[in-house]
């Protein structure tokens, strides 16, 4: 829904929006939590209407921001806006933990250590924001009656739809599987092909490509993308290792990371107010060696490595990914005029969500792979139990520090990128127009 979320925007009043996308989201959670245990494609299905809302949300949020402040004083609201998405990564883990450790109360509903019940505070919030959207919403973005071009929705739909398909599977199915892995990817690379060409040609584009023309949103786009992937690098693999080597539980895994999540969301604002005055280039430069620091002392983790340790350093790794995320977001969408702001927002959010996706993929299928050649034979395990579970812990220590080396490659290549970082002096909001000439084709200036 990312990249559709352009058009709808410019084609839909911004509060019926916002309540359509929450709508989906309440929709989705309420069926994923309904779902029988007997089928699994009802509870997908819910997961993925809920993704349809989120799809829209995030960007519109973006674009809603970019369009009622002027560039000078966007980096605070900008960063209010990463608080609020980073507050979902930080709570979720503990709130889950919470949920599955034991009967809870939610607004006095008792609440059973059961899945299913992980979705009813979500639910609920969701229905008392959707009725009230109406009346605290206004409608703020300028609309147009655009056609909608079917051919484009329908290569989009489907052309990222399998390409992120095939790559969700390569952790169960391996890199290996012609149905459900090679093909999806081919195929949905050779629709996105057809998609980008037709965009190129049309007068008035379902997704207007032409942002990536800019050379300031163009490389603020690619260096949030490395760094979700540097994020996603050590957030997908920190939890396992913690409950599987160190022994804890869900729970305890969420309060132990809680505090690295917490300061990110809270750096978000901080880092904004900081970027209004230096722009991007400095911060993200910064944060990028933080990110490398932080995650370097992953790739050395043991069996016995002190818990206070791990929180101190993933608490370090959020203080950067605070840093970068929101500035270069906002470098990117200040550098385009702002009537294709809401085309920036859909095109930055789905380069992240394809990296986010693709890393995911190749972690799991690396880290397995590691595992596996380095276990040991299933005959041990009954000869000698102890050594089993020693050279099992190892098996598994291996496979997380190629993945947090990974990460941490990321993060040195993030470096790198920031140095292309055009050295911004924010202007008025009525001279934002004179961006437009920073096309790649006129090869930039860079610092």
């Amino acid at each position: 829904m990312v990249p559709v979320s352009a058009y709808l925007t410019t084609k839909i009043p911004t509060r019926w929006l916002f309540m359509i996308a929450y709508g989906f989201t309440a929709a989705g959670t309420l069926i994923a939590m309904i779902a029988p245990t007997s089928n699994y494609n009802i509870f997908l299905l819910g997961r993925v209407v809920m993704a349809m809302g989120a799809g829209i949300s995030l960007p519109l949020m973006m674009t809603v921001i970019t369009n009622i402040f002027p560039p000078e004083k966007i980096g605070v609201p900008m960063g209010m806006g990463g608080l609020v998405i980073g507050l979902a990564p930080a709570i979720g883990p503990t709130y889950g933990g919470w949920i599955l450790s034991g009967n809870t109360k939610f607004l006095g509903i008792l609440q059973l250590g059961d899945w299913r019940t992980l979705f009813l505070a979500p639910f609920v919030l969701l229905i008392i924001v959707t009725v009230l959207t109406p009346f605290l919403m206004a409608d703020v973005l300028p609309n147009r009656n655009m056609k909608l071009d079917f051919i484009s929705l329908l290569e989009s739909l489907l052309g990222f739809g399998l390409f992120l398909y095939g790559f969700t599977n390569v952790g169960n199915d391996g890199w290996g599987d012609a149905q459900s892995v090679i093909a999806p990817i081919i195929i949905g690379l050779v629709i996105i092909a057809f998609f980008i060409r037709r965009q190129l040609h049309m007068a008035d584009p379902f997704l207007d490509l032409s942002v990536f023309k800019i050379k300031q949103f163009t490389v603020t786009t690619i260096a949030a993308a490395i760094n979700t992937m540097a994020m996603m690098g050590v957030e997908m693999m920190l939890p396992t290792y913690i409950q599987n080597v160190h022994g804890l539980t869900a729970l305890q895994s969420g309060l132990l990371l809680l505090p690295g999540s917490v300061m990110m969301a809270l750096m978000s604002p901080i880092a904004g107010g900081i970027y209004d005055k230096f722009g991007a280039k400095k911060l993200s430069f910064i944060g990028f060696i933080l990110l490398a620091i932080g995650t370097l002392p992953y790739l050395f983790l043991t069996a016995t490595t002190p818990e206070a340790f791990i929180t101190i350093t993933y608490w370090v790794r959020f203080v950067a990914i605070g840093l970068i995320m929101m500035p270069l977001i906002t470098s990117g969408m200040n550098a385009l005029p702002v009537e294709k702001s809401a085309q920036g927002s859909a095109s930055n959010n789905t380069v992240r969500m394809i990296a986010s996706s693709v890393v995911v993929a190749i972690l799991a299928s690396v880290t397995t792979n590691v595992i596996n050649s380095t276990k040991p034979t299933h005959h041990l395990s009954t000869t000698n139990p102890l050594q089993y579970a020693d050279k099992m812990i190892q098996a598994s220590l291996n496979g997380f520090h190629v993945s947090f080396g990974i990460a941490f490659g990321f993060a040195v290549l993030g470096i790198f990128v920031a140095l292309f970082l055009h050295e911004e002096k924010v202007a008025p909001a009525p001279v934002r127009e004179a961006n437009k000439q920073e096309v790649i084709e006129d090869g930039g200036q860079n610092s």
